[in-house]
């Protein structure tokens, strides 16, 4: 029995853990411009940089938990953090862009270690159904603020340093969670006793299945649609990815049991998670780049514009939670996503000066109110379409969903963007034609949310709540 404070402790350390992923899922935001100037990073290379980690991270983030479940959940959260810590350096290290872009991949492979292990050792500590809740309500609170944190802290240590700062900063972070994690977080059994075994052909079909489609979107607005290096990726792409469908439908041992997928509410909840979770992909990605390339915004402006939104996550999430307790999260998975997109919209007010309190600010509070208002009862949602026996598979299934739309979002919008832009950059094109590009990413983002907002209202049920 672990006494309380090694619990507190534990919490600690899975937070750490899993935040340190999350804000390098967004901080490289605000270093794009950075990055452009000092490795003569393209429009394409900056979306690589940041793409090349949500696509490992994505693709095989229940191969990691497939790993937990066969050596050990710390044994292989320790190995993701450590693992984490040396490719941090590796990125600060990076002297050309296709270096940083390699070792922003490798820190994604780390990162999909180390993340599904953190809910299931929580899971596995917390066995009272009340004390787990409110381990995993923390959890949830501080790692979605971890997503919109990014930015602004992405902003300060750019300008006040480098942006190499944002990946070796890392480092003291991982230092402390893996003493604590080796300090006190159990040595947990292997669950899996059954001949269970990793699913590598279903891991390597959604990893290059994903690649190929998000490399296809990257390209099609430089090369067009004709081209081989457009059509051939996108095609092969999509093949791979009805492949991974068939293969996982048949394998034994499926990482994406599509099985679960038959309960209408977990059918729903996961593809509202996925166009939630791509409206703020693309929001912490093209809002930060135009503030700074068209706006004029330093790294500090541009990341502390979105500070609104990681203070409302932290301060409201849980009390949206508590209300889809006693309501159900039908109605504020609606209305959370109609809000973002209104938000979205309002960025259509902003012109090439990027007026902060006139324009700037009202939609990043009307996002960020709508954000709080859809995570914690999208979580419930989730969880509460399963059995407990499935919980973990369940919320290892969402988190998947939610990486994957950031990873698609920032392609599939950015696609939008720079066709707009042709080959340039926002700082490169004339001012009147980035807010033009701008301005089509923020409606397409806005569909997107609204197209969210409908699902959740038409397919889950008026009772579908938290557990």
């Amino acid at each position: 029995m672990m006494h309380a404070r090694a619990k507190r402790l534990a919490l600690l350390a899975c937070i750490l853990g899993s935040a340190v992923v999350f804000v390098d899922s967004t901080v490289v935001n605000v270093a794009l411009p950075a990055l452009q100037e000092d490795l003569d990073a393209s429009l394409a290379g900056q979306q690589w940089v940041v793409e090349s980690y949500l696509l490992t991270l994505s693709a095989l983030i229940l191969t990691g938990g497939s790993l937990g479940d066969l050596f050990g959940r710390r044994r292989v959260f320790a190995l993701g953090i450590g693992g984490f810590g040396v490719t941090s350096v590796l990125c600060a290290i990076a002297p050309t862009v296709e270096t940083l872009i390699a070792a922003r991949t490798l820190q994604g492979v780390a990162g999909a270690l180390l993340v599904p292990s953190t809910l299931a050792i929580l899971t596995e500590i917390h066995r009272d159904p009340h004390e787990r809740g409110a381990a995993i309500g923390s959890w949830t609170a501080w790692t979605s603020g971890a997503i919109a944190l990014g930015p602004p802290l992405g902003g300060l240590l750019v300008d006040a340093v480098s942006w190499r700062l944002i990946f070796a900063i890392n480092v003291p972070v991982v230092a402390v969670t893996l003493w604590l994690t080796l300090r006190h977080v159990p040595a947990l059994a292997p669950r899996t006793t059954d001949g269970r075994h990793v699913d590598v052909v279903g891991s390597a079909l959604a990893a290059f299945g994903l690649g190929g489609v998000v490399l296809g979107m990257i390209e099609q607005p430089v090369h067009g649609w004709g081209d081989p290096l457009v059509w051939a990726p996108l095609g092969l792409g999509v093949a791979l990815l009805a492949g991974f469908v068939a293969y996982e439908r048949r394998t034994p041992n499926p990482m994406l049991p599509l099985s679960l997928f038959a309960e209408r509410g977990f059918a729903a909840a996961n593809a509202t998670t996925l166009t939630v979770y791509a409206g703020l992909g693309a929001a912490t990605f093209f809002v930060a780049l135009f503030l700074q390339q068209v706006a004029g915004y330093d790294a500090v402006e541009g990341g502390l514009a979105l500070t609104p939104v990681t203070l409302m996550m932290v301060t409201l999430s849980r009390r949206w939670g508590a209300l889809a307790e006693r309501v159900g999260a039908r109605l504020l998975m609606t209305a959370g996503p109609a809000i973002m997109a209104a938000g979205m919209l309002l960025y259509l007010r902003v012109d090439e000066r990027g007026d902060y309190l006139a324009d700037v600010l009202p939609a990043v509070l009307v996002f960020g109110l709508g954000l709080s208002m859809t995570v914690a009862p999208l979580t419930a949602a989730v969880l509460g379409a399963v059995d407990d026996r499935h919980a973990g598979v369940a919320s290892g299934v969402n988190n998947a969903i939610a990486r994957v739309a950031g990873l698609l979002a920032i392609a599939g919008v950015g696609a939008v963007v720079s066709g707009r832009l042709g080959a340039a950059t926002f700082g490169d094109a004339a001012p009147a034609d980035a807010l033009d590009a701008f301005h089509a990413g923020m409606v397409v983002s806005a569909a997107l949310l609204v197209l969210g907002a409908l699902t959740a209202l038409l397919a889950l049920r008026p009772g579908a709540a938290a557990r």
